[in-house]
């Protein structure tokens, strides 16, 4: 299922530089193909904007290479942005108004940053609901990643999210819990995923609302769950879409919050992230930094380079099945009309029969 670039948003560039398939639209127009039509709610800061679109994109792109994908990225008010984020958000991005108008045959909500204690008492809180209660009526399926999970549940089912202790990031082991629900088929029974979050919604308080939980891990909670019909609503408390790097670039930001006295404690590694060797380097690095930070000198640059080699991803493969099942069933039960969210015969309350 390649992507088609509709657009020039440069996401497409860079992903057709990494060797993603990437259509323009004059060959995907000649291709007898049946194409769908996925949004994506983009909220995360302008520091991870661009990140985020090609993260997600080539989730997408890698799902089955014979329906092509329209991937179609709006935002929504409430969200702190620089001039260069709105310039490129005014460019490429399409409108929420335009997105209805056009209607989606998915949509993936990513996570935003937080600044009050309250989820609901974030400017964004409102424009989200707002795009969550259309969706819910014209849009087959949603998927939410990390905070827009927290969000939606609370605004859903009344579950808020508890402050964890320590921050939990990382990359931890999970275990499929229901095998036979058609978006686990045919993945690895055990498999990695990464966390960063400070915040959780537990597994007791999840079930007791009629949510059916798919994916967990005893270190890191639940990582993939639906709503009770089984489909409408897909939860991830987990990162799947992260690169490689992703993890140890936030590592870095961290460091660098430490010397720079934004926070007092150095940050602990990634659990299960980190080889032994790279810790080794990490180690020496932060004795560095803490005797820079007590001698007011300046630091040496961030060794990123030295452990490139050594960092693996054990998610991404998982990843893409997981994507591919999702829109695999959406392909299955949307109508060909965008604008109408099933196709004859389908029971939204139920949608995938189960």
């Amino acid at each position: 299922m390649p992507l088609v670039a509709h657009t020039d948003l440069p996401t497409f560039q860079r992903l057709r530089e990494e060797g993603e398939e990437i259509l323009k639209p004059e060959r995907a127009r000649h291709q007898d193909i049946r194409e769908m039509h996925i949004g994506l709610l983009n909220m995360m800061p302008d520091a991870a904007l661009e990140a985020t679109e090609r993260q997600f994109f080539r989730l997408v792109g890698a799902c089955n290479q014979i329906t092509q994908f329209h991937v179609h990225p709006f935002t929504v008010d409430g969200l702190p942005r620089s001039l260069e984020a709105k310039a490129h958000i005014e460019r490429y991005y399409e409108s929420f108004e335009t997105i209805k108008r056009d209607g989606l045959d998915a949509l993936i909500i990513s996570g935003a940053n937080v600044t009050q204690p309250k989820l609901e008492q974030e400017d964004f809180w409102q424009p989200l609901t707002e795009v969550f209660l259309w969706a819910k009526q014209n849009v087959p399926s949603i998927l939410c990643s990390c905070l827009a999970t927290h969000a939606v549940i609370q605004f859903c089912y009344g579950i808020e999210r508890t402050r964890l202790p320590a921050k939990r990031w990382g990359v931890f082991p999970h275990k499929v819990l229901d095998r036979k629900h058609p978006l686990v088929s045919e993945i690895n029974t055990r498999f990695d995923v990464p966390h960063s979050r400070f915040n959780e919604i537990f597994r007791e308080d999840i079930e007791q609302k009629g949510l059916k939980v798919l994916v967990a891990s005893k270190g890191a909670g639940v990582h993939l769950a639906v709503s009770p019909d089984g489909f409408r609503i897909v939860f991830f408390q987990g990162h799947p879409e992260y690169d490689d790097i992703s993890l140890l670039k936030e590592y870095k930001r961290e460091v660098t919050r430490y010397y720079n006295g934004d926070i007092e404690d150095y940050p602990p590694f990634p659990e299960h992230y980190f080889s032994p060797k790279v810790q080794r380097i990490f180690t020496d690095y932060r004795d560095h930094v803490i005797a820079s930070r007590r001698g007011n000198k300046p630091i040496e640059p961030f060794p990123e380079a030295a452990v490139l080699d050594y960092i693996d991803n054990t998610w991404r493969d998982t990843a893409r099945a997981v994507f591919n099942n999702w829109l695999g069933k959406i392909y299955q039960i949307t109508d060909q009309d965008r604008r109408i969210p099933f196709m004859p015969g389908i029971d939204p309350n139920n949608p995938l029969g189960l």
